[in-house]
């Protein structure tokens, strides 16, 4: 996968369905986000996990898509994982997951 900075993924998209979490436990700390920057960086949000990421973006099952990796912090302690997600329509949906944890499919709308 290559690297792009201008790319259908770029900005702020607001989590608004997980396979384990509803939106009130995700919106614990701040409304739940993923944001993919400039250069292949971006960040997350969710429950009191805060995280940076390193995303690239190419193609899966021929649709435009982004991997990334990622750590941070949950409650204090380092955390850390990986995730994709792909566009469907207006939606962003994929799936994280945490190192030695929990996965979870998700669902994201830009934020405007």
């Amino acid at each position: 996968m290559a690297r792009k900075d201008d790319t259908p993924f770029r900005g702020r998209w607001r989590l608004v369905d997980t396979d384990l979490w509803d939106l009130d436990d995700l919106d614990l700390v701040e409304p739940a986000h993923i944001t993919f920057g400039s250069g292949g960086l971006g960040s997350f949000a969710f429950i009191a996990v805060q995280a940076e990421l390193d995303y690239v973006v190419g193609q899966r099952d021929g649709q435009p898509a982004v991997e990334f990796t990622w750590d941070g912090i949950d409650e204090g302690d380092p955390i850390s994982g990986r995730g994709w997600a792909r566009l469907d329509g207006e939606s962003l949906v994929g799936e994280i997951h945490i190192h030695r944890g929990d996965h979870s499919g998700f669902v994201a709308r830009r934020e405007v």
